[in-house]
């Protein structure tokens, strides 16, 4: 009787742990489902269309723009920085900052990462005098790289 209950038991356990696995089909129709809802429609870009030649004036956009303190981490370029960079990811872990700058290095940027006052390191794709270029360069890479990097935002160098 032991047995047949410790059998039974064990069948019980893979069950549950087989029902615990993430499955990738199950994220895809969540997310399918959530575009739908939304409204959302995928917008196709041919690869040799310019983007920044895309978005006019009236487009762009200067939302999340954020005045803050950063310097070039130590081995970086600081002639790279303008006034205006486009900031791509935030990160307190050196590793993950310097695997981001990895990947956008892989995609043909010159990024450059520099660290805030408080010791954020802030992975800067393009930097701009100007703040209409800034926003551009913001939106063409949301629009290249989309879904990744929706959250890039501009920061604007104190000195």
């Amino acid at each position: 009787m032991k047995k047949i209950l410790l059998f039974l038991t064990a069948i019980c356990c893979v069950f549950l742990l087989d029902s615990c696995k993430s499955k990738q089909s199950n994220y895809k129709t969540a997310y399918e489902e959530a575009k739908s809802n939304h409204g959302v429609e995928e917008e196709i870009i041919d690869e040799d269309e310019d983007i920044d030649e895309v978005l006019t004036e009236e487009e762009v956009s200067y939302e999340s723009v954020k005045p803050e303190k950063v310097k070039p981490v130590s081995g970086e370029n600081s002639s790279v920085l303008k006034k205006y960079s486009v900031v791509i990811g935030s990160f307190k872990n050196r590793t993950n900052a310097y695997n981001m700058k990895d990947r956008m290095v892989a995609e043909g940027y010159s990024p450059v990462v520099a660290e805030n006052e408080y010791g954020m390191l802030r992975v800067i794709v393009t930097s701009f005098d100007s703040k209409a270029d800034a926003a551009r360069s913001r939106d063409s890479i949301k629009a290249k790289f989309k879904p990744n990097f929706q959250d890039a935002w501009l920061l604007e160098r104190q000195y």
